[in-house]
């Protein structure tokens, strides 16, 4: 059994240490393991932090919808007749139950199973059974779904937060902004592919935000992956001084790399077939000519892993890949992650890009069991606290604070969520 503690009043400042006359960054292995640490980071951090719930093209037309869970609150992401994109609590107001019970659809209204109390597609109740045994005081207009205190969307991100009291969304982005504007720049629209993929791991939800951010294990844990892009193309992965890492404030953080595989927008590889090479540069002809050299080469030809703290990463490599990771425990996670592409692209590029993106990062791909595995395997490792406290996330330290770049196999990455984290649980 995992050792359990009640950690209800230990200051974070315990937990996260830093020594930077030493080059130390150690992370007490209690907030990996123990229960009272989750729950007080679904109050302090997802009840507090700005969500990702969608993408607007997931909900293109009046009507549609999807369910979604964001902080593990159920939600309804719908797009009403009056042309307003909405979030929703999935929770009928009479008993409480769920309202939305399917995945996806068009509905124009949805009636609660248990007693057919039913709302329209803007979330205003408009039946009631029997309301006349309510009395004459029965306030129907009071009673339509309720939305969380914020939503807002930036360049068609949608986001939600559970505090009132918020920043506004754009000063919560801090420089995360300026990396979306790099995914959402890459083409005039664009759209979430049909279909999702989602899986879980016995694994504390932190491990994984560490490893969607890490560039140290990419070679060492995904052997076969690059071996299999050696073999079919030639490529390997570049580890030079070009890679970096950034803090983007609040939490937010940006990994760059120049990765061996094709990138759809602008960077063509065999991968892409030879058919397709002529629109896949000038593609990146276009961003040239609209943005300059400099912010082409970054929108086009740059791999970038970027976390929105505390659970978005964006993956924009060889495709765009929107991932939430969601605790439902200190020793379990849920994933789940979704396609982003050019609209209207060649159905040939299409089926490439798909392709690439699920060799790679599919739940069956080349690298994510790698990961999850990985993951698993600190959990299981962790096991050994209390006797092992610590855990170390120090590299590239002595570049951080003598103001020199860092690399992305660097862990300033690490260190600016785990300093936000701890900021959030004092």
């Amino acid at each position: 059994m995992t050792p359990v503690t009640d950690s209800r009043n230990t200051s974070a400042k315990e937990w996260v240490v830093e020594d930077v006359a030493a080059g130390t960054f150690r992370i007490d292995r209690t907030t990996l393991i123990d229960e009272t640490v989750y729950e007080r980071e679904m109050a302090s951090v997802f009840g507090r932090c700005w969500l990702y719930v969608g993408h607007a093209s997931e909900i293109p037309r009046p009507g549609d919808f999807k369910a979604r869970d964001v902080g593990n609150r159920p939600l309804i992401f719908w797009h009403g007749h009056d042309g307003a994109k909405r979030v929703l609590y999935n929770s009928c107001r009479h008993r409480g139950a769920l309202v939305c019970r399917v995945p996806e659809g068009n509905a124009r209204g949805m009636s609660c199973f248990y007693h057919a109390w039913t709302y329209n597609s803007t979330g205003a109740l408009n039946g009631v059974p029997g309301d006349e045994g309510y009395g004459e005081h029965f306030d129907r207009a009071a009673l339509g779904l309720l939305s969380p205190p914020r939503v807002d969307n930036y360049r068609g991100f949608y986001f939600l937060c559970f505090d009132p009291d918020a920043v506004d969304l754009k000063t919560y982005l801090a420089g995360a902004a300026d990396y979306i504007d790099l995914v959402a720049d890459q083409a005039d629209d664009q759209e979430v592919v049909p279909g999702a993929h989602e899986y879980s791991m016995d694994a504390n939800w932190k491990l994984f935000v560490e490893n969607s951010l890490d560039g140290y294990h990419l070679l060492p844990l995904h052997k076969t992956y690059f071996t299999y892009l050696e073999e079919r193309e030639g490529n390997t992965l570049d580890r030079d001084d070009t890679t970096e890492a950034v803090d983007l404030g609040n939490g937010h953080a940006v990994i760059c790399v120049h990765g061996p595989w094709a990138r759809p927008v602008a960077r063509w590889t065999p991968a892409l077939g030879d058919h397709n090479r002529p629109q896949v540069e000038a593609k990146y002809q276009e961003l040239v000519d609209r943005y300059g050299p400099e912010r082409a080469q970054m929108i086009g030809l740059t791999d970038r892993n970027l976390l929105v703290f505390p659970n978005l990463i964006i993956n924009d490599i060889m495709g765009v890949v929107i991932r939430t990771i969601t605790p439902t425990a200190a020793g379990h996670t849920k994933i789940h992650q979704w396609s982003l592409a050019t609209a209207g692209e060649d159905p040939d590029l299409r089926a490439r890009r798909l392709d690439s993106y699920i060799a790679f990062q599919g739940p069956a791909g080349l690298a994510t069991p790698d990961d999850l595995e990985a993951c698993e395997a600190c959990q299981a490792g962790l096991r050994t606290a209390p006797d092992v406290t610590w855990s170390d996330i120090s590299r590239g330290m002595h570049r951080e604070h003598a103001g020199q770049p860092s690399m992305a196999s660097d862990e300033l990455q690490m260190r600016a969520f785990w300093r936000r984290w701890q900021s959030l649980l004092d």
